[in-house]
């Protein structure tokens, strides 16, 4: 069984490594991204890994959606890809939906792609009993279509 837990600092080189097998976004833009949940002790943001033999296989990210009571995005979710399919994905989500509802929020929403080549993705979290809510056409670039998932926390 694989911990999960939210991310500290020693974790960055090997969550770097993580996303360099995947495509989920650029590597050398993990400092930015990640700096606010390290440096801001009021920040909502929510980074958390799995752990194989102590070290990081898997990535997630997560924050409030603004103007909003209890709505988190989650913007990010990756496993190392020599280990994708081992049910790691399905544990991360696991434990941020635990996360979130124990902490009193209401909603996940998850954004992804209607290409082809995200057919599994929309398949993962349509198993995960998330709703497909809405399909703006071309969104993320021509013949992109973004496909938003909802779920109900509590």
């Amino acid at each position: 069984m694989k911990t999960i837990r939210k991310v500290i600092q020693g974790d960055v080189k090997y969550l770097k490594e993580v996303l360099d097998s995947i495509e989920l976004f650029p590597s050398e833009m993990l400092d930015d991204m990640i700096s606010d949940y390290f440096d801001n002790p009021d920040s909502e943001d929510i980074w958390f890994t799995a752990l194989d033999n102590e070290k990081p296989v898997a990535i997630g990210f997560c924050a409030p959606e603004k103007l909003t009571e209890g709505t988190y995005n989650l913007y990010a979710i990756g496993v190392r890809n020599d280990i994708q399919a081992s049910g790691i994905g399905s544990k991360m989500m696991a434990y941020i939906e635990k996360y979130l509802k124990d902490k009193g929020h209401r909603i996940l929403i998850v954004d992804t792609s209607g290409t082809d080549d995200f057919r599994l993705t929309r398949k993962f979290y349509e198993k995960l009993d998330y709703t497909k809510e809405a399909i703006i056409r071309d969104f993320w670039q021509k013949g992109d279509d973004k496909v938003i998932y909802w779920k109900k926390l509590n």
